[in-house]
């Protein structure tokens, strides 16, 4: 019984990080400059990959007769905090979005591998949670890749 709390607190978790990575890429689609549409394409899509990883965590919740979280982690509500300070010093450049978007990857990474290192999480679960961990490293990869290419062209 005491696993199956611990599982839906691991999983409410990611539920959370997940949350806060759709509000931390809606709020970077508002901080990108008009001419940076493809950075504006590329969060939507880590928004959608967001909401992917939410409804499948949801569901495993559910199926162990949990409450699905709906809110934001409050070091997400932090790390939102930050970045609008951030955002008035640097005039919401390019590179300080994406300098910003991979400390919120950088934050999901962690949030994944302690959900990985925990004894709780069935091996079924700990698949998804695996999988979806690559995704959003993969993700995670594209926004230090796109912030190293931008932060040589300064």
């Amino acid at each position: 019984m005491q696993n199956t709390k611990d599982t839906i607190e691991i999983l409410n978790d990611l539920i959370q990080i997940n949350n806060d990575r759709i509000v931390g890429y809606e709020k970077a689609i508002k901080e990108t400059k008009q001419e940076d549409e493809d950075l504006k394409v590329l969060y939507a899509s880590m928004i959608a990959e967001s909401h992917r990883a939410k409804i499948a965590l949801a569901s495993e919740v559910q199926v162990l007769g949990g409450e699905v979280e709906q809110g934001t982690t409050t070091s997400g509500k932090i790390y939102r905090a930050w970045m609008d300070v951030k955002a008035v010093f640097t005039g919401h450049d390019r590179h300080a979005v994406l300098e910003n978007c991979e400390a919120g990857e950088d934050a999901a990474q962690k949030a994944y591998r302690t959900a990985l290192e925990s004894d709780a999480v069935p091996a079924y679960i700990r698949e998804l949670i695996a999988q979806q961990q690559q995704v959003l490293k993969e993700s995670h990869d594209e926004i230090r890749s796109l912030r190293d290419q931008y932060a040589k062209v300064l």
